[in-house]
């Protein structure tokens, strides 16, 4: 039987606003598997020998200003699509002397031909030929992403489907092929998400939205309440992580 307490911390954590790519509030609560990659290690080796540098959804910037504790190029910018994110971004890349603009990564790109040397992706949508206009012929293209049928096993709880099919390792490989990149490197990577209790999940589901469609706690509390029982008898919720990784060169 569900108990008012869980309702009301639900309730809080539902209400808790997220900013940036910042999970720091869940801690202790909440686990997400490491890929058997660095991403931001090997963005700070390639960067070492770029003079003009794109990070695409870069979020709050976090990452970003991680890879730039090494180096700063000659010119560095980054796009972000959703709006809150934008200032936060301008206030922490401002001391690296990032440009960050606001700009849909799915859309054209506001920059011209071969302007690049390096662009970066993490876990952002890709719209390979307006990636393969920017970068310059011999510039390097690195992405992390995620994989289209991460968390599956979570949205089955809520009755819902993972989006965005055509994200697997094979095809955007391809694409990146045809659009006239060399694949230097890939990786693949299955990991866990753990969650300890059901608010932090709560959280984790407002703060991306897209995993259960119109996501609330009044309109799932069903199975909420079943997902607390298994937590009371597991002590954890465990689904699966998926990602991939690419790094492409111009040719």
């Amino acid at each position: 039987m569900l108990k008012k307490a869980d309702l009301i911390q639900w309730k809080r954590d539902e209400k808790t606003q997220f900013q940036g790519w910042d999970f720091s509030y869940l801690k202790g609560r909440y686990k997400e598997g490491k890929p058997n990659w660095n991403y931001t290690s090997i963005a700070k080796r390639i960067i070492n020998k770029s003079n003009f540098v794109l990070d695409m959804a870069t979020g709050g910037g976090e990452i970003f200003l991680e890879v730039l504790s090494s180096y700063i190029p000659k010119k560095a910018v980054a796009i972000e699509g959703y709006k809150p994110n934008v200032p936060i971004a301008q206030n922490n890349l401002r001391r690296s002397g990032v440009k960050v603009v606001y700009a849909k990564e799915t859309g054209k790109l506001p920059f011209n031909n071969n302007e690049f040397d390096l662009v970066l992706n993490r876990h952002g949508r890709l719209n390979i030929p307006e990636i393969a206009r920017i970068v310059a012929h011999g510039g390097i293209f690195l992405t992390q992403q995620v994989d289209w049928k991460n968390l599956n096993d979570l949205m089955k709880e809520f009755g819902t489907k993972p989006k965005w099919e055509l994200n697997t390792l094979s095809n955007v490989k391809k694409l990146l092929k045809n659009a006239g990149f060399e694949i230097v490197k890939t990786r693949e990577w299955n990991g866990k998400t753990i969650f300890k209790d059901v608010g932090a999940l709560v959280y984790f589901l407002k703060a991306i939205p897209w995993i259960v469609d119109d996501f609330s706690v009044n309109s799932y509390t069903s199975v909420l309440e079943r997902l607390q029982e298994k937590i009371e008898k597991n002590g954890k919720l465990e689904f699966t992580a998926r990602r991939f990784l690419i790094l492409a060169r111009k040719m």
